[in-house]
């Protein structure tokens, strides 16, 4: 049957659109109006920013592109200039460059090229050369100061505040784990990154999961011959971290090879200390510190084929392997209500040995053909985890041992996807269908033995858990995008289908679940000019429990401060509706949703044992709303602002030991972004970011602020790229919070980190060939002249 279906779908989309379309234009300097020659001129495809032509222009400055389609667009380069991108309907008789600014003797200050432009509603902000990025030791720093994402203290990525986003390179999902996406993104300098696209409110098309995304794109290497970048990055504060990445590329006319590696090391530290009034009015501080000395090791692999001048396969491995030797120590220290006597004061440690094994592959195919497109994705990620840990209490006056138990821990996840997208260009418009399978299998495997009054580990019962999660899901879409005139809308349904198994064995325990959902998508633009959009759109999401809030074992955070997951958490569902405008580079955007059976975690507070533990449960409802605004000013020739203002709302209703807590909580977010251009091709970065009092019906987070200070400088004709800053300058940018019920529980808590440090970066490219593949067309005009 579904064979069937996809035959019948193949050829009713399988005729081919408007004929291609041949332009002819001449490229000039904008200030002398000299002619520029050997000026590189690209056709990208717009969906997936494939390289579909390239061309040089002539002594006379004068080319010749066919194969122009609306879904394309082009770039123009030429050293010495800044790029232009343009759109197929824009005027390419005479195309004036900018003469670049980088390497000046003094400052010399034109009006910038928009970094900032909207693709049905989303913002792409450009990247490589963009100034505001200069001086950002890596992408991960750079996700953090791009509007409407943000970054913690561990490098978790959010957008809006609360979603975390999937992660697209190229426009393709990459199956990476939570710490082997970190690495990837640390390896990754600014000047290898094209354009960032932050879509906070996906359609119909991508995965119900994906509340948001962001899409990476690479800059591609279009000249043949090999080219490398290396990239090195030092973080000093107490103690030091390391991070050296290798991208090499080597490309002939039907084949692009690649190779990235990279070796991170070093240690970091962390902090937690808490400050609770117990039920029997004794007060129990808790601290805690931390040091992780870790190393990564990972190696990427790929070649690119292209087949003709329509298809094209591509293939890539990869390895990423963790270890970590993480030393914790803390301390209970309990006195009575006005803390005139001791009652008790222990210290515990636990140190853990770690390892993590990631292997990757990716393949994906292409075809096009004027209006027709099919593209083929597939991924397999396989992951293995290895803890060991020790816990060790004592009385710390006497040094009497209190209890000693250690913990064994297997944990191997293995994840298949296939997707199949097929798209048809009609006139105007364009229909677009795909279907995509999905298997995952967790299995984890975690052993408790405590030591006995006999001096001998026996097995612990109680704590051990062997748990497994198998899901698979079969998803499909369609949909509908039309441009009338200035008027673009889009349409579209996707249906999902989850088949589930929790099976929790040590408990006896079996949930299964099948279900299937259908969530729309609309979406509409309207351009008024080249500086003025506005976007209206509309998704409804659904999110499933992940494996770690399924997993009913304990993780422990001290002797007496642990949580447990939920294996019977339902999926939450989420409706929203997203609203933006952009005036030239200033973008502003309102969100408003609501969020049902919203996936939380609770704390539950035993005062007889003083136990704190957070277990995991399926919340009623939630609203939330935000406002965002971005936009740049031009203070003087040399000093550029980009600011970001965000305010959030958010409305949850909680039921919590028999009572129900309904408080709208209204923060928000301030970044100014402070770049000056300085002579001698130097680059000054002054960063900072307030976050207002915030929290949810049950905790308070107190304000925070960071500051961060870097200056950049390239030598040798931008090969050698230096940066030197310092993050987090005060050491302001702890995390504060305080339980608001105080009749429930009196409990006060902070966590640090070390991200006040630091940071050295140096960048090396080299190897680039200057010559050009065969197929670059040379134009009528050049071709008369031999």
């Amino acid at each position: 049957m579904n064979i069937k279906l996809w035959v019948l779908l193949l050829l009713f989309l399988g005729y081919f659109g408007k004929a291609q379309e041949t332009v002819k234009g001449k490229v000039q300097d904008s200030e002398t109006k000299n002619v520029i020659s050997q000026a590189e001129v690209s056709v990208l495809n717009k969906s997936d920013r494939q390289l579909i032509q390239k061309v040089l222009s002539d002594s006379s400055g004068l080319f010749q592109l066919t194969n122009i389609s609306v879904n394309t667009y082009i770039l123009i380069r030429k050293d010495g200039y800044r790029t232009r991108e343009l759109d197929k309907t824009e005027d390419f008789s005479l195309i004036e460059l900018e003469p670049a600014t980088e390497n000046i003797s003094e400052v010399v200050i034109r009006s910038t090229a928009r970094s900032i432009k909207l693709n049905d509603g989303n913002i792409v902000m450009s990247v490589s050369g963009n100034k505001d990025f200069k001086t950002s030791a890596n992408l991960l720093e750079v996700l953090r100061k791009t509007p409407g994402v943000s970054i913690d203290q561990e490098g978790g990525i959010f957008m809006g505040g609360r979603i975390t986003p999937a992660i697209f390179i190229d426009g393709k999902p990459v199956a990476m784990s939570s710490q082997e996406l970190q690495s990837y993104l640390r390896s990754l300098p600014p000047e290898m990154v094209e354009s960032i696209e932050v879509n906070a409110n996906p359609s119909s098309k991508y995965d119900a999961e994906f509340k948001g995304i962001i899409d990476i794109r690479l800059k591609r290497n279009g000249n043949l011959g090999w080219k490398g970048n290396y990239s090195g990055n030092t973080y000093v504060n107490k103690y030091s971290y390391r991070e050296n990445s290798l991208n090499l590329s080597y490309n002939t006319e039907k084949i692009a090879y690649s190779l990235q590696s990279g070796y991170n090391n070093g240690i970091s530290t962390y902090r937690y200390n808490a400050l609770q009034k117990l039920a029997n009015t004794n007060v129990m501080r808790t601290n805690t510190y931390q040091e992780d000395e870790g190393n990564v090791y990972s190696i990427q692999t790929g070649a690119d084929f292209r087949l003709n001048d329509k298809s094209r396969v591509g293939i890539s491995v990869r390895g990423n392997f963790r270890t970590s030797d993480r030393i914790r120590s803390g301390s209970l220290y309990t006195t009575n209500n006005d803390e005139s006597l001791l009652i008790f004061n222990t210290e515990s440690e636990n140190p853990t040995d770690y390892s993590q094994k990631n292997y990757g592959l990716n393949t994906d195919y292409s075809f096009q053909n004027k209006g027709f497109k099919l593209n083929f994705l597939g991924n397999y990620l396989s992951v293995k985890n290895k803890q060991k840990d020790d816990f060790i209490n004592r009385d710390k006056p006497t040094t009497e041992l209190l209890s000693y138990w250690k913990s064994d821990l297997l944990n191997k996840i293995d994840i298949q996807t296939v997707q199949i997208d097929v798209s048809q260009k009609i006139g105007n418009a364009d229909i677009e269908a795909g279907i995509k399978y999905s298997h995952s299998i967790t299995h984890n495997n975690i052993r408790y033995d405590t030591l006995s009054v006999n001096d001998r580990f026996v097995f612990d019962p109680e704590r051990s858990n062997m748990f497994s999660y198998q899901e698979k899901i079969w998803a499909g879409y369609v949909s509908y995008r039309q441009k009338l005139g200035k008027l673009q809308i889009n349409g579209g349904l996707r249906f999902e289908n989850t088949a589930s198994i929790s099976d929790a064995v040590t408990r006896d325990s079996v949930v299964s679940r099948n279900y299937l959902e259908w969530l729309p998508s609309f979406s509409t633009v309207y351009t008024f000019n080249k500086s003025n959009e506005l976007s209206l759109s509309y998704s409804r999401k659904m999110t499933r429990p992940v494996f770690s809030q399924l997993n009913p074992f304990r993780v422990y955070f001290s002797p007496l401060n642990y949580w447990i997951g939920n294996p019977y958490l339902q999926p939450s569902f989420t409706s929203q509706i997203k609203l933006t405008y952009r005036y030239k580079n200033w973008v502003t955007s309102f969100t408003a949703g609501k969020e049902k059976d919203v996936m939380t975690r609770y704390p539950l507070y035993n005062p007889k044992t003083n136990v704190l533990e957070y277990l995991g449960t399926n919340l009623p409802y939630r609203k939330f709303a935000s406002l965002e605004t971005s936009f740049p000013m031009k203070v003087t020739r040399w000093w550029n602002i980009n600011s970001q203002i965000t305010g959030y709302y958010n409305d949850e209703f909680r039921p919590y030991l028999d009572e129900v807590f309904a408080l709208k909580v209204y923060n928000y977010e301030i970044r100014i972004n402070q770049v000056f251009s300085l002579p001698k091709g130097y680059t000054i970065n002054l960063f900072a970011n307030y976050e207002s009092k915030t929290g949810n019906s049950l905790y308070i987070i107190k304000p925070r602020y960071t500051v961060d200070l870097s200056v950049q400088k390239s030598w040798f004709n931008n090969t050698l790229n230096t940066k030197i800053g310092y993050n987090n300058i005060f050491d302001s940018y702890n995390q504060q919070l305080e339980f608001r019920h105080k009749q429930i529980m009196d409990n006060r808590l902070t966590h640090w980190w070390d991200s006040s440090r630091l940071v050295v970066s140096v960048g090396y490219s080299f190897g680039s060939s200057k010559y050009q593949a065969k197929e670059l067309q040379k134009t009528e005009e050049e071709n008369r002249t031999r």
